[in-house]
């Protein structure tokens, strides 16, 4: 059990230093702009990040996995990123995420830090004012971090 629970510690700080990177280094302006479109063109963009992502956090897990003695399965490394690159592509597509925030009740803080938000930051003359991030942002980082820490789980399990 411990081994389990120190595989899981690793695996999900690797995942999680891999969803930084892969999510705001390795992602194209293109595919950040695109992903979200609708059609085969946001489909596609939103396909090749995920696709580079997933590529960034196997480029930091597997070297991690091998220098720490960790014993993964590739049943459990399958099923475990299949997940995460399923549910971020699924929230990258925005109008998903979107969606879950109106059901949950979510709407107003999603637009946070956006002119639709009803106390949006303004500049002296009135217009929006630039901000380090929004209730869309933290609601998508937060979302793809519950789905790093099934991942973590699943490929630490199995």
């Amino acid at each position: 059990m411990t081994d389990t629970a120190a595989t899981f510690a690793a695996v999900f700080v690797a995942l999680y230093v891999g969803h930084s990177v892969g999510d705001h280094w390795v992602q194209s302006s293109p595919q950040s702009a695109d992903k979200g479109k609708p059609g085969w063109s946001g489909r596609l963009a939103d396909t090749r990040h995920v696709a580079t992502l997933t590529a960034t956090k196997l480029a930091l897990l597997l070297p991690a996995a091998a220098l720490l003695g960790l014993h993964l399965s590739v049943l459990g490394l399958v099923a475990g990123m299949g997940v995460d690159a399923v549910t971020h592509w699924w929230a990258d597509r925005r109008s998903t995420l979107a969606w879950l925030a109106r059901v949950t009740g979510k709407a107003e803080f999603y637009s946070l830090g956006t002119p639709a938000h009803p106390a949006h930051p303004v500049t002296a003359k009135g217009g929006p004012a630039a901000h380090l991030a929004t209730g869309a942002y933290a609601l998508d980082q937060s979302f793809h971090h519950l789905w790093l820490l099934v991942a973590a789980v699943v490929i630490a399990a199995v």
